[in-house]
């Protein structure tokens, strides 16, 4: 039988660990747990994003084969929440697969550093 992992956080790197928390943290409501140039993170105990300094870390672009990863979190209202993240840095790329003329399923966002994240609503 195969020993069962707990997750204990997705780490992240980025070129400046502590904006990237102060961003999560106002995205998220999480904590800003620790706060450094090299390190930092934002949790609750139970759900925590870890940022590690990459000096020379590139975004890549949206879409791309290149992309490694990206988080999806759910909103009451995903254009109101896709309107706040912009204003507190993210940004909004031109390409989004979960947008038709009928409905917004969810909205692909950039945060400051260029990590891909998706704004869901919540289910019904």
């Amino acid at each position: 039988m195969t020993t069962n992992a707990k997750l204990l956080a997705v780490t992240i790197d980025c070129a400046e660990p502590k904006r990237m928390a102060e961003f999560w943290h106002q995205v998220t409501g999480l904590d800003i747990q620790y706060s450094e140039d090299e390190y930092a993170a934002v949790g609750d105990g139970t759900t925590n994003i870890y940022f590690g300094r990459v000096p020379d870390r590139k975004p890549v672009e949206w879409p791309s084969a290149d992309k490694q990863f990206h988080l999806d979190f759910r909103v009451p209202d995903v254009e109101r929440a896709v309107e706040q993240y912009i204003a507190l840095g993210a940004t909004k790329p031109a390409f989004q697969p979960g947008v038709t003329e009928e409905k917004v399923g969810w909205i692909v966002l950039q945060d400051p550093e260029g990590h891909v994240f998706c704004v869901c609503p919540e289910q019904s």
